[in-house]
């Protein structure tokens, strides 16, 4: 059995573990135990930042999560998100879907700083820190827990175009989506499991703009509510939570989807009269369920592509290569 939170379900420890031992979708394998000789206080040390931070400001849970996600999506779980732009290349902190929206660097370096003391060295990477640091915040608000698989090394190099190619937009409908997660070798039900994740933080009004004012599949007294705090017309940095419950990890996600309060028109595209409307109506009473599917999926999220044995470096600074 698994350690929960938010009146989650037990997971099975077992569906978690068959994920792992299957190695991951692009043939390299990972460890949920790589670093238990070589520093086994490294996932106590980050589990202890991260739940200082989210402490601090519960919104970090979700920055965090994201900070993961936006990685993964671009040439693999490697850390290039983090990497500062150099004359070889452009960061992706500054494509259009990262640029004054990604945040959570702080505490990164932070995490860094506190395991690279713990450890002796620089034993853990970058992209390792990112895929603990997701599960510690999730867990930290109230969401189930998994056995990270570890043994990522970080990139070289970054991608400002393949970013902006590779994120998906909030703007997507359904089969857009759907191709999208399928380029990085996710299915549509990872796909509605992982947009769970969008149960905790805040969007940027430039992000919902449209919705609220000019979409008709949405709830009026719910356009209405978010009008108020993001006008037709300038506000476009000013940011609404994604749910009522945006600092605990729960399904109200899924609960608001079927009432048609989805804030994003790629949230609200999972259910409106597609095929993911049974999958999110099923999350939406089931957290069980839902907890169980988006632990796995955030498995095989970290699994895309990872660089492993010689392959890229351990960084000793994450913004910049050594």
């Amino acid at each position: 059995m698994v350690k929960h939170g938010g009146g989650f379900y037990l997971l099975p420890l077992l569906v978690v573990s068959l994920c792992i031992a299957a190695g991951t979708a692009w043939g390299a394998t990972l460890s949920a135990d790589f670093y238990e000789k070589t520093c086994p206080n490294a996932l106590p040390t980050i589990k202890g930042v991260v739940e200082d931070a989210v402490k601090q400001e519960p919104r970090m849970g979700g920055s965090l999560l994201r900070l993961h996600f936006h990685d993964c999506f671009v040439n693999g779980c490697d850390a290039s998100i983090l990497l500062d732009s150099t004359s070889s290349f452009d960061s992706e902190k500054d494509a259009v879907p990262n640029k004054d929206s990604l945040r959570g660097f702080s505490v990164v370096d932070r995490i860094k700083s506190e395991v690279d003391k713990a450890c002796g060295s620089p034993v853990v990477s970058c992209a390792d820190i990112l895929a603990v640091a997701a599960r510690d915040s999730v867990v930290a608000l109230g969401g189930p827990t998994w056995k990270v698989q570890l043994g990522r090394r970080d990139s070289t190099s970054a991608s400002k175009s393949k970013a902006e190619d590779d994120i998906p937009s909030p703007f997507m409908d359904l089969s857009e989506l759907k191709s999208n997660f399928k380029k990085q070798g996710l299915s549509t039900k990872d796909l509605v499991a992982l947009s769970g994740g969008h149960g905790i933080g805040v969007a940027q009004c430039v992000k919902f703009k449209n919705r609220i004012y000019n979409e008709n599949n949405i709830d009026p007294a719910f356009a209405r509510e978010r009008r108020s705090t993001c006008p037709a017309n300038g506000g476009d940095g000013n940011v609404a939570p994604l749910d009522q419950t945006a600092n605990t990890f729960d399904t109200r996600y899924f609960s608001n989807l079927v009432k048609r309060r989805g804030l994003l028109h790629s949230d609200q595209a999972l259910y409106n009269g597609g095929e993911t409307d049974s999958l999110v109506k099923k999350y939406s009473t089931n957290s069980g369920a839902f907890s169980q599917d988006f632990a796995n999926s955030m498995i095989k999220m970290g699994n895309i592509k990872p660089l492993t044995g010689k392959k890229g470096q351990i960084r000793v600074d994450c913004k910049r290569v050594n």
